[in-house]
């Protein structure tokens, strides 16, 4: 005789009484992408669905996603070009883009918890994460400018700072830098294990920020390495992360499931640019069942051991949650 394993699959009802992963609105993060102007709605032609708003328009985007209880936004401002430098100075503008985005989240919504891309790239003439010397990426004088861009965005209001850069030692020195300046407060989301990934290419799209020189391989993790996603998780949750995010998604599963047991803080999964880019294009040639493949794609990342996730289909996947 043997096992009778399908009794446990035999009804909607049975299956739902023994799934071991779940997903809430309110533990998804969405991303937003915010742009120079008024009552713009920019379409971004690698991310179908997906725009560029201008902040009275995402203004109103906040409330579709508050009354679909996802909670939580995470900015991203496109930085007009003659404002960009090796310095990335606009990046701490008291005036600039995020921060004013920022103000005018929390004045409308004062309980959204508002998260904000640290890094770089969107403000550098040359598309990197860093400041450059000689073509190489100087981590120490770029960890310092990430720390002012992170004053920044609490003085504005941010609750969580997220730097996506991967420096080393950036987390320590921005945690100092809020503790410094009052802001005991302010969480930081560290993007611990950023892969160099080319399911990113969507999103430098999305913000005019491709690298003109070379690629970001000195900087984000080997694809090929598992073990240091471990290391320098561990290194940013010592040096006062709140929480650690994990990209991609769904070429990392491993990495998720393997951080999850290390670390004892809340773990976020970035289901990125392309992979929503990759999921659309599919359902647009009528591959996929759209839906499917976005709830699908969710519960394996729940599954891996994500606390969080942070993904394009935010609003889409909450709509399919309210159905449910």
């Amino acid at each position: 005789m043997y096992p009778r394993y399908r009794i446990l699959r035999k009804t909607e009802t049975i299956r739902l009484l023994v799934a071991e992963s779940f997903i809430k609105p309110q533990q998804l993060i969405a991303p937003l992408f915010v742009i120079e102007g008024s009552g713009l709605k920019e379409p971004i032609n690698t991310m179908p669905g997906y725009y560029r708003m201008s902040i009275d328009l995402l203004l109103e985007e906040v409330v579709a996603l508050t009354q679909l209880k996802i909670n939580t936004v995470l900015l991203f401002a496109k930085c007009l070009d003659h404002l960009k430098d090796n310095t990335g100075q606009e990046a701490w503008n008291a005036e600039g883009l995020m921060q004013r985005s920022i103000r005018a989240i929390k004045k409308q919504f004062p309980a959204l918890t508002v998260m904000t891309d640290v890094a770089l790239d969107p403000y550098s003439i040359y598309g990197h994460d860093g400041i450059v010397e000689n073509n190489t990426i100087i981590n120490d004088r770029t960890v310092e400018a990430l720390a002012q861009m992170s004053l920044s965005h609490a003085r504005a209001g941010a609750d969580f700072v997220a730097p996506s850069d991967m420096m080393d030692g950036r987390v320590g020195v921005i945690r100092q830098t809020l503790e410094k300046h009052g802001f005991h407060e302010t969480g930081i989301m560290s993007y611990s294990a950023k892969y160099a990934s080319c399911f990113y290419g969507p999103f430098r799209d999305a913000l005019d920020s491709s690298p003109q020189f070379g690629d970001k391989k000195t900087y984000q993790m080997d694809i090929a390495n598992a073990r240091e996603s471990i290391k320098e998780s561990l290194a940013d949750e010592n040096e006062g992360a709140d929480i650690l995010v994990i990209k991609p998604a769904l070429t990392s599963l491993d990495i998720i499931h393997q951080v999850k047991q290390t670390v004892h803080i809340p773990v976020a999964a970035y289901q990125v640019s392309g992979e929503y880019a990759m999921i659309m294009a599919a359902v647009q040639k009528g591959l996929l069942k759209e839906e499917s493949a976005i709830v699908e794609s969710a519960r394996v990342i729940k599954r891996a051991g994500a606390d969080i996730i942070i993904t394009y289909f935010a609003k889409k996947l909450g709509t399919l949650l309210s159905e449910q």
